[in-house]
């Protein structure tokens, strides 16, 4: 089956109603304690007089850091509903189909500095956290996630389309069997003869690319075959990236 790798957004939707966070509720139930000690020492963080100097948000982001420290008590919302911006609005899940949504149930993962893994389904509170973020006490939390990630998805097995940032990479990266089946999506724009990467623009194009997979209804068992889907809506070119999996490049031209 195929697994389609989001990255979180900056923005996220609350609600002002609604039950707290079950742990036990939510896809990869192995990753909780993990979870409970990255969630609590951001608690402690966010309650600190240099939560803004930890956690690399300025003074108007106040109100999210402080709801930080209610992890336990604030209302849920499906990870379906939580995140917001550029790639979300592009990948529009409100917006399919009954069917597409049951495809995405299974396909669709983000991996996140404070929960590790998440599916569309589970329900988690609105969170302020990077992956690039150093919590006191445990390091940089691309290594606290490293080897708690490779054990809960080791026995993925299918093509893994990964629409992440390096910073999120960093997270997890697949390795042995599986890298063979890793395509990282990459997105450039061509003016006359010229690439340049573009940044803002490729989250929204990832967004419509994780979105043309899911409607597509088909699971691509190769990294080639994956190609040739992308291709039926975009020029998009296949390359070897190394030893590490592959890179597919969606070039956009003005």
């Amino acid at each position: 089956m195929t697994l389609i790798l989001l990255p979180p957004s900056e923005g996220k939707t609350g609600r002002s109603r609604g039950r707290p966070v079950d742990l036990e509720t939510l896809s990869f139930p192995e990753l909780n304690p993990v979870r409970e000690q990255v969630l609590e020492t951001l608690a402690k963080v966010s309650a600190s007089a240099d939560a803004h100097d930890v956690l690399e948000v300025g003074a108007s982001l106040r109100h999210e850091v402080e709801r930080n420290t209610r992890w336990r008590t604030e209302p849920s919302v499906p990870v379906s509903e939580l995140y917001s911006g550029v790639l979300y609005d592009a990948l529009g899940y409100a917006t399919l189909s009954a069917g597409t949504k049951r495809r995405a149930a299974n396909r669709l993962l983000v991996i996140s500095a404070a929960w590790g893994a998440l599916r569309p389904a589970d329900r988690v509170p609105p969170y302020r956290l990077s992956m690039g973020t150093t919590l006191p006490g445990h390091g940089p939390l691309a290594s606290v996630w490293r080897d708690p990630l490779n054990a809960a998805l080791k026995d993925v097995d299918g093509v893994i389309v990964d629409c992440r940032s390096s910073t999120y990479v960093a997270a997890w990266r697949p390795s042995g069997a599986q890298a063979d089946k890793w395509v990282s999506v990459n997105v450039v724009r061509e003016r006359n003869g010229v690439r340049t990467v573009v940044s803002h623009n490729a989250k929204h194009t990832r967004g419509l690319v994780a979105r043309h997979l899911l409607e597509s209804g088909k699971d691509p068992g190769t990294a080639k075959s994956l190609h040739k889907l992308v291709n039926e809506r975009w020029n998009a070119e296949l390359d070897r990236a190394g030893n590490s999996g592959w890179t597919l490049t969606v070039v956009e031209h003005d």
